[in-house]
Formats: structure tokens, sequence, C-alpha cells
């Protein structure tokens, strides 16, 4: 093998912005999104010092694609499995959860409509001059064949290919059997729900272990693209940061607050006064569990929502659903990628990435890189680079902090219209019409939630679990 004197350069310099970027983090703790920014610098001037000398560079960008890749289906099939089973098997919970579950995907579904329309409208990532890895256009499959391909059929086949559709609906038929068998051989069954909620936290972990190499990865791929293009080139990746704040204040101020106002019948402005604490942490903290105590804070004490409601719907909101990470992120790369590359897509093969992109949202957890493991789950599912994902990663950040501010407020909307549709929501509360007592514990319960039950939230790597 020939070694090229830039080549090995270009890799020295890379290790030497690793060790930088480690003790960033080790010595002065600075935070994961400046970490990507500033390894966002040292991939462009790597890449324009070395241009196309980025042989060695690349392999490190390469590795954590690909092991990123590694852990979406298992990440996706205990998670779904966990979220489905964890929705209680009494009656009064049932219907909750039931509601809970639909309103919460009903938030993606607009989220990912919203961006649908706006990213095909605009035109977005058509003449974005970037040539990814095994990037070439692929055939789309007739609508037929697709549809077929959804189901399961060789679970250890589709787990290898990362086909991640057939996995989910897998695991959502798993979990509703075990739901069933809950109900009159709970002790006999009882081992499978404790393995699979051991499964998700490992998983979910380990994921998070991965994401930690995000700068890294950045770094290296940044150097490849600018090696590969000219820095005018990635520019329109700017234009993706404001259409993405855009949509997240559509999302926010108009499709919740038509939802409010029309679904609830109740007044939208209350309500967006009143979460706005909620939004303003999710918004700094960038963590929708980190967040929890606040939402249902806000949710019982100033909105009049039921102890029950409030703290099963927002912490379920935390784990599925996510109109901001699952609903609007997906759909803007994907739509951009789609452009990018060429492909031709129909109408119905956009109700198939939209139906994808729900599916996907069920199986999302609440852990860091939840929109990097969403949009990687549904790039496979639609046979779209991957790399594309990760080099939107230094404005990923950015638009982190609206994505989780409307996952937030996405949350507590579904909460409200899940109480008012079971008749638990006190509507002389939401109206200022009378005060509930606030303990500052964060889990403030309803004064007609006799029958509430506690609620206990641990945050561990931004991971919630949720005792019923």
């Amino acid at each position: 093998m020939e070694l090229n004197g830039l080549d090995l350069a270009a890799l020295g310099s890379v290790l030497v912005s690793f060790a930088i970027l480690f003790l960033l983090k080790k010595k002065c703790n600075l935070n994961f999104g400046l970490r990507t920014l500033i390894a966002t610098v040292f991939g462009l001037v790597i890449g324009l010092v070395f241009k196309k000398h980025f042989t060695y560079v690349a392999a490190f960008g390469t590795v954590y694609v690909n092991a990123l890749q590694a852990f979406v289906v298992p990440l996706l099939l205990v998670s779904v499995i966990a979220s489905i089973t964890n929705l209680g098997s009494s009656i009064k919970l049932q219907k909750i959860g039931l509601k809970s579950v639909f309103f919460l995907l009903l938030n993606t579904l607009s989220a990912a409509l919203l961006a649908l329309f706006a990213s095909v409208v605009l035109n977005i990532g058509a003449g974005f001059n970037y040539a990814a890895e095994e990037s070439t256009a692929k055939t789309v499959p007739s609508l037929a064949n697709t549809l077929i391909a959804l189901f399961p059929k060789n679970i250890v086949g589709e787990w290898g290919s990362n086909s991640v559709v057939p996995v989910l609906i897998f695991g959502i038929i798993i979990a509703l059997s075990y739901n069933k068998l809950a109900r009159t051989k709970g002790e006999e069954v009882k081992s499978f729900k404790s393995f699979v909620d051991a499964a998700n936290k490992v998983v979910g972990k380990a994921v998070s272990f991965i994401i930690g190499f995000t700068p890294y990865a950045v770094t290296s791929l940044i150097a490849r693209a600018v090696g590969r293009s000219n820095v005018s080139d990635l520019i329109p990746l700017l234009g993706v940061l404001v259409v993405a704040y855009v949509l997240c204040a559509l999302q926010i101020f108009g499709i919740e607050s038509l939802l409010i106002t029309f679904v609830a019948k109740l007044n939208p402005f209350v309500f967006l006064k009143k979460i706005l604490p909620a939004g303003i942490v999710a918004f700094t903290s960038q963590s929708s569990v980190g967040t929890l105590p606040v939402t249902v804070r806000q949710l019982t004490s100033k909105l009049g929502v039921n102890g029950d409601v409030a703290s099963f719907t927002a912490g379920l909101g935390a784990n599925l659903g996510m109109p901001g990470c699952a609903g609007i992120w997906p759909v803007l790369l994907a739509v951009f990628t789609i452009h990018q590359q060429g492909i031709s897509y129909s109408v119905g093969q956009y109700v198939l990435l939209i139906l994808f992109t729900i599916l996907v949202s069920i199986g999302t957890v609440g852990v860091p890189g939840t929109a990097t493991i969403t949009a990687t789950a549904l790039f496979t599912a639609v046979g779209l680079p991957v790399e594309f994902i990760v080099l939107f990663s230094p404005i990923s950040s950015i638009v982190d902090m609206a994505r989780t501010a409307t996952n937030v407020v996405g949350a507590a909307t579904a909460s409200v219209l899940v109480a008012e549709a079971e008749g638990l929501l006190d509507k002389e509360v939401y109206y200022d019409k009378k005060i509930v007592a606030d303990d500052n514990s964060g889990f403030v319960a309803n004064t007609e939630a006799s029958e509430a039950k506690t609620i206990v939230y641990t945050e561990n790597d931004e991971s919630c679990s949720c005792a019923i």
C-alpha cells in the first residue's frame, strides 16, 4: 500500500483535533453543542488545507456512521416494546394511554406533513453540491412491493439488512401480545417485561455512548466534505437551519394552538402563556426528559390537568411521538436528500415516507441524539445515504433547542387534549378562577385527582423511567 504524505499529515491534524476536543470535554467541561461547533471549524480548516487528501481522515466518520446504523434496529425494537407495554393494565390507564398515543402521534403526523409541504414547495436541497459515498440514486420500489415489504418475513435477515419497519411491526405485535397475556398471566410474563425494560436502558446507554463521538465524526466528515467541495457549496445548510426554526415555530404557535382551539375548545393563548416556562426550560436545557418536572407542574397547577393524565401523557411524550425530533427534522433532511440526489418521488411514495416517519416515531426514546437516531432509522427505511444526517450535525445542535421546545409543547398539548376528552381538566384552574397549591415538587396532583398514582421520574443520561 502506497502511503501519501499529505494523507498522513491530514490524519495527524485530525488526531490533534481529536485530542483538543477530548481536553475541552474533560478539562473545560465544554458542552456537547459547543464541541460540535468547534469540531466543524476543525473540519473546515483541515478540509481547506489538505483538500482531497482525506483517505484516512474519512475512516473515522465512516466507522461512526456504521456503528450508528448497527444500533438502530435493536434500539427501536426494544424501545417500541417497552413503550407499548408501559401503557398499563387498568381500564382507566388504558383509555388514557390509547388517547395519549393517538394525540402524540397526531402531533408527529402534523409536524411531518408541515415539514414535507414546506420542503417540497421550497425545493430544499436542490442544487446542493455534495457527493456522498455510495449515494447513487436508488430505484424506488412500487407501492405494492413496498407495502408487502413492510411486514416481517425473516426477522433475523431483516435485522441484518437494517429493514427497520418490519422489525418495528414485529415489536408492536410482541408488545400487544404481552399486554394481552399480562391481564391473565401477569406473573408468568413478568420476567419478559423486566428483560425488555433492562434491555431498553442498556441499549439506550450504548447509543448515548456512540452519540458522544459525534464531534469527532463531524471533524472527519466535514473535512471530507470540504475537501470534495467548495466552502460556498456548504452554505445552503444554513438555509435548513432557518427553515427548521420556522417550522418549529409554526408547529408550536400554529398547529398546537389550532388543536387546543378546535379539539379541546379552549383558549390557546392561555395555554401558550402557562406552558411557556416549560418551553423555556426545554429550549435552554435541550432535554425533554429533564424538563418533565416543570411540564407536569405547569399542566397540573396552572392548566388544571388531572395528575394521572399530566404525569402519564407528558412522560410518554418524552419517549414517543416528539414532533420536533421525530416529525420535522427527519422529514426535512429526507426531502433535502431526495432533492439533492435527484430521486423522483410520486405522491404515493411521499405518503409512504410519512407513514415510515410515524412508525419510526413510535420507537423514539428520550436519549441524547434522538433526532439523529430517528432520522437514521427513516433514511435506512427508505434507502437514503445516512452520511447526509451527520453532515447536518453542526446545525443540528442549534436546531435541537427549537426541536426540544416543540417536543415539550407537543406533549403538553396532548396532555390537555386527553384530559379534556376524559373530563379530567379543571377549567376553573385553566382560566385562573381557582388556584391549585404548588408544593414545588414538580408533580402536583389536580384537586380532583383523588386516585392519582405516584409517578417517579429518574433522570439518567436524559432517559426516563415511569412507575405507574
